[in-house]
């Protein structure tokens, strides 16, 4: 691979509630030792135990929305409710995977920038692989899939305006 070809680098903030800790422990080291991986921020690092997977969720898709990073990876017991906590965040797109396809499709097909992983569903050597090759992946502007997300986006604009 050339210089050329190399993607850049990415900021990639982090968050686990007391069911995730333990993998995100793991996955936290792995992403910092990541050539794809310019910085690490924790989320979860300074909260008690007693945070709930929303606060942290919000915490890092709001750094996301913000441009103060680039990607989130969280995790919780299913991956379910960080998913659902950090897509209450304007801007942001997150799902949930477990499997190499999934992981693929939400960057390339949907742009997501947000995975949550659930501790209780996966292995964690799958977790691993899963996030290992989730920094690989990106979403091109000129792909078919961007037209859809602009509808998204659109969409998520009309109903936001529409509360305010």
């Amino acid at each position: 691979m050339s210089d050329a070809t190399v993607p850049p680098r990415l900021r990639v903030v982090i968050g686990a509630d007391k069911a995730g800790h333990p993998y995100m422990s793991v996955l936290a080291n792995d992403l910092r030792e990541n050539a794809l991986v310019a910085s690490v921020i924790d989320t979860s690092r300074d909260r008690p135990d007693a945070a709930t997977y929303p606060d942290i969720a919000r915490a890092a898709a709001q750094l996301v929305a913000d441009g103060s990073a680039d990607r989130a990876l969280l995790v919780c017991h299913t991956g379910l409710g960080m998913a659902i906590a950090a897509n209450k965040v304007p801007g942001i797109r997150a799902v949930t995977a477990h499997d190499s396809l999934s992981v693929r499709a939400s960057v390339e097909s949907n742009n997501a920038q947000v995975l949550a992983l659930g501790q209780g569903v996966i292995g964690l050597a799958a977790a691993r692989r899963l996030v290992a090759a989730w920094l690989t992946y990106r979403f091109a502007a000129t792909s078919t899939a961007a037209a859809k997300v602009d509808a998204i986006t659109v969409y998520e604009n009309r109903t936001r305006r529409h509360l305010l």
